[in-house]
């Protein structure tokens, strides 16, 4: 069974199938931000959605960073780094990417166990 969260026309925010989540990319609500600022937004999110999934960042297995610019690198890590759950870090891919929206300096996407 796939379970399947915040359903639009485009994308769902966020699918459950055989015991693994996964998430859409999560961008910034707020786009006047560092990047800082900007990643704190985003991961906030991603742990509204992975506790609507019952489970949390512990239990993320992957995650995809996408950057507009690799000079905000270190500024990002030290977000992520502070938030991601110690003893527990998921595998990580950083890459620099044209953003859908010129605004967004960062965008994740986490895949996580229930």
């Amino acid at each position: 069974m796939i379970q399947r969260f915040d359903v639009g026309t485009r994308l769902s925010e966020m699918a459950i199938h055989n015991g693994t989540i996964y998430l859409a990319g999560q961008v910034p609500d707020t786009v006047d931000l560092d990047i800082g600022g900007q990643t704190a937004e985003v991961v906030a999110s991603i742990d509204v959605l992975l506790a609507r999934a019952g489970s949390d960042k512990s239990k993320i297995l992957h995650a995809q960073i996408f950057l507009a610019d690799l000079a905000d690198f270190p500024g990002m890590n030290a977000v992520w780094d502070a938030w991601v759950s110690p003893g527990n870090a998921p595998t990580r891919a950083t890459v620099q990417a044209q953003l859908a929206r010129p605004q967004w300096r960062i965008e994740i996407v986490v895949t996580a166990a229930v």
